[in-house]
């Protein structure tokens, strides 16, 4: 199933009617060449229909965009803009937009071909607090035709987000496990950003599971677990009954999706899920987040809402895991002091028992939950997939609505590094420039969860503006501070 969108970006010229209109169509032309060249025009759609200048060319143009099959939109001043006209355009478009400039060309051309889009724009963002429509804008909005054009390219992946949050359902199954109210989920900010949620019991999964007993297509679904696992494949016994469980999973979600597009899901796998099911879903779940369908674990509904944004935005798999551990002294001095440029309060261990994807693991194996079996026959808790995460960049970050309903969100850049875990688990030895202060000023003083969301690669500046789109208030977004730059919590005497 194909669980991320594709976006198609309308582009909508318009002009004040007492400037010429030709800057607007030489303008936009210029602009479409320039994202084509540079990107291709498989994203982009130039709306033919008329340059805006009045409400009625706002309606033709809406309808020509929507004709179109666009799902995202960019209103672009060639010159200074109907302030009206075109922020209606953005209040009738249901999904994502952004609003860019065109910058002057010439010294020698300004007179008649001086457009003041750099003063338009300012109109325009007025018009739309009045309208209260949000929309996106550049830290600086006013370009060329090639700046123009790598801004709407940065718009694209903060544009898939936006619009699959508002096409998408979380499914969960159980409450969250005993001693685990970190995992708090108050539901009405889904709604209020567009996510629709459905909860289900554990005794709905497990009946579900128990009817996929003997489904014919588990003999190939273990066939390429097998393929995947190759050398991992250290419990050859348990993959039927894991096979029998994404399967499960895979039919609720066609039969449960219902109008929406897209569709995450997050579940329990303790107390009782081993004894009952007779293993845990690490492995289902992170085959199925490489899948671009992000599972959670401890009914984390914002984790994995957390994971199906950063999986969207870096269109690729990501994972979520427990801000976990310090790294020790010794392994510190032996590993990391001396050939990275990080204190040791800058390191720390991110794991999980075993949900990351094989494909970002340097190598995987098929295990039991070393933690469960403590407590449990070790032959219920088969079904992780263990292994040290590959290194490379990363950024670490998750959205959450408070206990009060509020949301806030965190992100931070940083790294895996290159150094054995000695460990187990899905597991990686991670550096974040400043990490004990973030730690303690936004983690801790904010309230968030042990569970943080990683997105391989550092997408910080796309998330920061996902987020501002559907309502974080940027006091509420924190981040690594840099060293000298106080948080409003810390002591100003260390």
């Amino acid at each position: 199933m194909n669980n991320k969108p594709e976006i198609k970006i309308g582009i909508v010229a318009v002009s004040r009617d007492c400037f010429p209109e030709s800057l607007s169509v030489n303008r936009r032309k210029a602009l479409v060449d320039a994202y084509t060249k540079k990107y291709g025009a498989a994203e982009i759609y130039e709306c033919p229909i008329c340059i805006v200048e009045s409400e009625i060319h706002m309606v033709q143009a809406l309808e020509d965009v929507k004709k179109a099959g666009c799902n995202a939109l960019v209103v672009y001043l060639g010159n200074f803009g109907p302030e009206i006209s075109e922020t209606l355009l953005a209040k009738h478009f249901e999904g994502p937009k952004m609003f860019i400039a065109a910058a002057e060309e010439s010294g020698n051309d300004l007179v008649q071909g001086r457009g003041d889009a750099y003063c338009g724009m300012l109109n325009a963002s007025y018009n739309l607090q009045l309208r209260n429509i949000k929309a996106y804008i550049p830290e600086y909005p006013v370009g060329n035709a090639e700046e123009c054009a790598d801004m709407i390219h940065e718009f694209v992946p903060i544009a898939k987000a936006v619009y699959a949050l508002n096409n998408l359902k979380i499914i969960s199954f159980g409450p969250r496990p005993l001693n685990f109210l970190a995992c708090n989920a108050p539901i009405k900010q889904l709604y209020n950003i567009g996510v629709e949620i459905e909860e289900n019991s554990e005794l709905d999964l497990f009946e579900a599971f128990n009817k996929h007993a003997g489904d014919e297509r588990i003999p190939a679904l273990v066939k390429e677990m097998e393929e995947e696992l190759g050398a991992g494949n250290k419990k050859p016994e348990i993959l039927p009954k894991l096979a029998q469980y994404e399967l499960t999973l895979k039919d609720w979600v066609e039969e449960h999706r219902g109008y929406r597009k897209f569709v995450a899901l997050t579940g329990k796998c303790w107390p009782a899920f081993q004894t009952q099911f007779g293993f845990v879903p690490c492995y289902v779940n992170s085959r199925l987040t490489a899948q671009g369908i992000p599972v959670s674990c401890e009914v984390d509904i914002y984790g994995t809402l957390s994971e199906f944004i950063g999986t969207v935005v870096s269109d690729d798999t990501v994972t979520l895991l427990d801000i976990n551990n310090s790294v020790p002294n010794d392994m510190y001095d032996e590993e990391i002091k001396g050939k990275y440029n990080y204190t040791q309060k800058d390191t720390f261990m991110g794991f999980h028992c075993g949900n990351t994807a094989s494909g970002k693991l340097t190598s995987c194996e098929m295990k039991y939950q070393m933690i469960m079996a403590r407590n449990l026959p070790e032959e219920v808790t088969q079904g992780t997939l263990e292994g040290d995460i590959v290194p490379g960049d990363i950024t670490f970050f998750r959205l959450q609505s408070t206990a009060d309903n509020k949301l806030r969100a965190y992100i931070a850049h940083g790294e895996v590094l290159p150094v054995a875990t000695r460990s187990f688990g899905s597991i990686g030895v991670f550096a974040i420039p400043e990490m004990g202060r973030f730690y303690r000023h936004v983690l801790i003083e904010g309230g968030y969860p042990h569970h943080g969301a990683v997105a391989f690669g550092h997408w910080g500046k796309a998330l920061y503006e996902v987020f501002k789109y559907i309502g974080v208030p940027v006091n509420e977004i924190g981040y690594n501070q840099p060293a000298g730059v106080r948080y409003p919590t810390e002591n100003p005497w260390g």
